[in-house]
């Protein structure tokens, strides 16, 4: 797949190695933006225009609950699709993510088949 019509994917998390890990995982058939926190994630949701954003809900400045809230509250960014990460799997985070415009949710740790799965189901065109 050449770079053009490489998905764009933003990875916002505040463990570097869980981008580093995406990234290992997706690079070759994505473009992996990364952002460590949610302030970062908006601004970078309204300047890259990623395809998909896979956001920590606990991350410092802005979390990824705020965060998911201000991407989906804006008219540029609302259509973009945004996936939760989190190590806690509580129905209640389910619950908060949903009602905050989340289009999916990913346990950590996850597999690569787990990340694609969600993946594959947001952005149909995706391998």
């Amino acid at each position: 797949m050449n770079q053009i019509n490489k998905k764009k994917i933003l990875v916002a998390d505040d463990e570097r190695h869980v981008r580093l890990l995406i990234r290992s995982m997706l690079g070759k058939d994505c473009i992996v933006l990364e952002a460590n926190d949610g302030k970062e994630a908006i601004h970078a949701a309204r300047t890259q225009r990623p395809d998909l954003i896979l956001m920590d809900m606990l991350m410092p400045e802005i979390d990824g609950l705020t965060a998911c809230f201000a991407i989906k509250a804006n008219q540029a960014t609302k259509g973009i699709p945004v996936v939760m990460l989190t190590g806690v799997g509580y129905e209640l985070n389910k619950k908060l993510a949903d009602e905050l415009g989340a289009d999916g949710y990913i346990t950590k740790p996850f597999s690569l088949e787990n990340l694609l799965e969600v993946i594959s189901q947001l952005l149909p065109s995706t391998k």
